[in-house]
């Protein structure tokens, strides 16, 4: 996904103070700050109202009642289930008149229940950590065993895409880092699993994507669309009240669960932890990411002017009805832009230096700052945009374009890119939305997003006007209109030349795939994702002529504080099958090297999601050769390497939300990401019901090689040939299969009417 474009081009410079014994200061202490800030975070994530219940978990608090009264009824009826426990206890007890035995059981029995859930939990670890559903469990290898896993996987997944003499190099390169550097690396990355919640996930965070100096708009940021068909109501107020309402409900339920909403699959929650009142402040040499405690109001941006508006009163969670009043107070508000305020979102558009040193020197203090924390505060940012959007007049494929580009990057000073999500209200009802990278990835944003369409438009519902429902309290204070005082030097004239000239060469294309969906595929006993990853790699060589790098994200949320993992979709199998087909080998040996594409493809999926994948591992080896102040001819070409061919699926993870059958027309266009190398794409894509399939294409004007709606043509394209490939082989079946049921028909008609004579 978009990190991939950060992926390659990351670096950064230590000087490491080695000591004796092939040890470094410099490495040891950076893997000794992750661990302290694991246990930060743990120690940041006990809320009070919710240590009880997460302490005793895989129990319950009500649980310890059931366990002292079975044991206080076994006392009872005259036997001892401690088998002497208690009379051991009783004697240490200062209680020396009465209720002895009493609190000597009640203690046996706190005993007893907390050595069950340690027993519980010790077993509930046992089982997840079991990943023999997706594929065979991983033994314990030796750390020279797993750099040659590496290296070979990496080698394997490079191949197709190497001429014999340059892969040959390679080969040297990685068999050279296995004897000399390779261990050493890893006896490094040991240590920091034994002590960090997770060895990847922090180096991951600061390296990837807060040490970036360049535009975080465009690169890391992606956006959310809303329904395809439909557009719940015209009213542009009443559609941000609806929209605030159920993001803020959704924020209530993270944090009374405390995991991820609507869900009984164990994943790692700890990405939902900053999802609100989060912002990403930039630095000189790297951003941070702050959070805050739950904030009562949220950023609002319209017509070049920026409110805050409050969401609660007096406790009180204001009424969808309520906060769309608010907002239509904003919208006619006529004041106009303050000096340098119309374009002041710019900033968070450009390059991150430029907008540190700003901040530092006129946005840390005054009014300036009391309005900065305001925005950086609040909950999330909303824009009222001005435009209209979605699929709609004469020309609904390029409208679909434009709303894509729209919410990638707007007019790149009418967003806050630094927010960890930004709300967009368009002016006939159409929303979507713009989410920063760093904090987490898109299907947790997705999840969210499923969850804020859905209550909107089947549990808010509007009136038959299009407005809110519930009442309004007409004493409510208005929206609290922020002040500036900016001078001319950091008003954000040159971030918004950066970021322009970014934004203009963003080729954009959406476009709806009705020809068939995963029901079809499934028939044919094809994964859905590997079928469509299969027909990319068949679009981009019919694009470009060859093979590349290709990137496909996948979640590692089985483990904790888990990111990504990238699925080299580009392999051996897949190459293999493209060449066939495009060669017009026969279709019984194009069929066969398909499902052993394939199988391939599922089984790369399965690895990354259960830690088996290469890529992360060879990122952090990448880190600590760093610290350790030594070159790695290997891991600097494995790095160096551009993802031509960028793509990610947005799961749907909440159907139940969406009733498809009785209201097919509320269907999820998806989101999308920039393009990710100059001259590659990005391609999002998902999967919508049975029969629709929704990509997102993203490429650069400036490459003269690439074109979004020439590749999504050849997208098109790929699908189709690749199901009439298949589908002729059911017909196939199905004809013999009927041929041989009618031959046993006719077997069977023969012998009865034997038996009759």
């Amino acid at each position: 996904m978009a990190e991939a474009h950060q992926a390659v081009a990351f670096q950064f410079t230590i000087t490491p103070e080695g000591i004796d014994l092939q040890l470094s200061y410099q490495a040891l202490n950076q893997i000794y700050l992750s661990g302290v800030r694991s246990w930060k975070k743990r120690v940041s994530r006990m809320r009070v109202r919710n240590s009880l219940i997460k302490g005793v978990f895989p129990a319950s608090p009500s649980s310890w009642l059931f366990v002292a009264i079975g044991i206080l009824a076994t006392m009872y009826m005259q036997s001892d289930p401690s088998m002497g426990l208690i009379s051991k206890i009783q004697q240490h007890l200062p209680l020396r008149y009465g209720g002895q035995t009493m609190l000597s059981a009640l203690v046996f029995s706190t005993l007893l229940w907390l050595s069950l859930i340690l027993a519980l939990r010790f077993c509930l670890k046992l089982l997840l950590s079991y990943h023999h559903w997706m594929f065979e469990q991983h033994g314990r290898v030796s750390n020279t065993t797993k750099v040659w896993v590496v290296s070979a996987t990496y080698l394997e997944s490079v191949r197709p895409l190497l001429t014999d003499p340059e892969f040959k190099r390679m080969t040297n390169l990685a068999g050279q880092f296995e004897s000399n550097l390779g261990n050493r690396l890893q006896r490094y990355l040991k240590l920091k699993a034994l002590w960090a919640t997770n060895y990847v996930s922090d180096w991951w965070e600061e390296y990837i994507y807060l040490r970036s100096r360049g535009p975080i708009m465009v690169n890391s940021n992606y956006y959310g669309m809303d329904f395809l068909y439909v557009t719940p109501t015209p009213v542009q107020a009443a559609r941000a009240g609806n929209t605030i309402t159920a993001l803020l409900l959704y924020r209530r339920k993270v944090n009374r669960e405390d995991r991820v909403p609507g869900t009984v699959i164990p994943l790692c929650a700890a990405q939902c932890e900053r999802m609100f009142n989060t912002t990403r402040t930039p630095g000189t040499e790297t951003d941070v990411l702050q959070h805050w405690q739950d904030s009562e109001f949220v950023a609002v941006y319209n017509k070049g002017r920026f409110f805050r508006l409050w969401v609660y009163r007096a406790g009180r969670l204001l009424s969808p009805r309520e906060i769309e009043y608010q907002i239509q107070r904003i919208l006619d508000d006529p004041s106009p832009p303050l000096p340098g305020e119309e374009r002041l979102g710019a900033l968070t558009a450009g390059d991150r230096v430029p907008w540190a040193q700003i901040r530092k020197q006129y946005f840390s203090s005054g009014v300036n700052k009391r309005s900065l924390d305001a925005i950086e505060r609040a909950a999330f940012f909303v824009t009222l945009d001005d435009e209209e959007q979605g699929m709609k007049g004469d020309d609904p494929a390029g409208n679909l374009d434009r709303y894509a580009k729209s919410l990638l990057h707007g007019k790149c000073y009418d967003r806050w890119f630094d927010k960890s999500f930004s709300i967009v209200i368009y002016k006939n009802g159409k929303s979507g939305l713009n989410a920063e990278h760093s904090w987490a990835d898109a299907p947790t944003v997705a999840h969210l997003w499923e969850y804020t369409l859905a209550t909107d438009a089947f549990q808010l519902g509007y009136t038959e006007d299009g407005h809110c429902k519930g009442e309004v309290e007409r004493s409510l204070p208005h929206p609290q209109r922020l002040s500036w005082e900016i001078p001319s030097e950091a008003q954000a004239s040159s971030s918004l030349a950066v970021a322009q000239a970014l934004a203009d060469d963003v080729d954009c294309h959406v476009f709806p795939f009705r020809e068939f969906g995963k029901g079809r595929i499934k028939k044919c006993r094809i994964s859905p994702d590997a079928f469509i990853q299969i027909s990319l790699q068949l679009a981009y060589f019919r694009d470009r002529g060859g093979f590349c790098l290709t990137y496909e994200a996948s979640m590692t949320r089985l483990f904790r504080e888990g990111r990504t993992e990238t699925v080299r979709s580009c392999s051996n199998e897949s190459c293999a099958f493209i060449r066939a087909l495009e060669g017009r080998e026969t279709e019984d040996q194009c069929r066969r090297l398909f499902r052993k594409a394939s199988e391939k493809h599922q089984n790369l999926y399965r690895m990354a999601m259960t830690g088996a994948g290469i890529d992360r591992h060879l990122f952090c080896l990448y880190v600590v050769s760093k610290y350790l102040g030594v070159e790695s001819a290997f891991l600097k070409e494995v790095l160096s390497e551009p993802w031509r061919l960028s793509t990610s699926q947005t799961p749907v993870q909440q159907m139940e939300l969406f009733d498809l059958k009785n209201h097919p027309d509320f269907i999820s266009l998806g989101g999308g990401f920039g393009p990710v190398a100059d001259d590659g794409y990005g391609v999002s894509y998902i999967i919508v019901g049975e029969d629709m399939i929704n990509f997102h294409v993203s490429s650069k004007h400036s490459c003269k090689e690439t074109d979004s709606h020439r590749f999504g043509a050849q997208i098109s394209r790929a699908l189709q040939d690749i199901m009439t490939l298949l589908s002729a082989d059911a017909k196939t079946t199905s004809s013999s299969s009927s041929s041989s049921s009618s031959s046993s028909s006719s077997s069977s008609s023969s012998s009865k009417d034997k038996k009759l004579l």
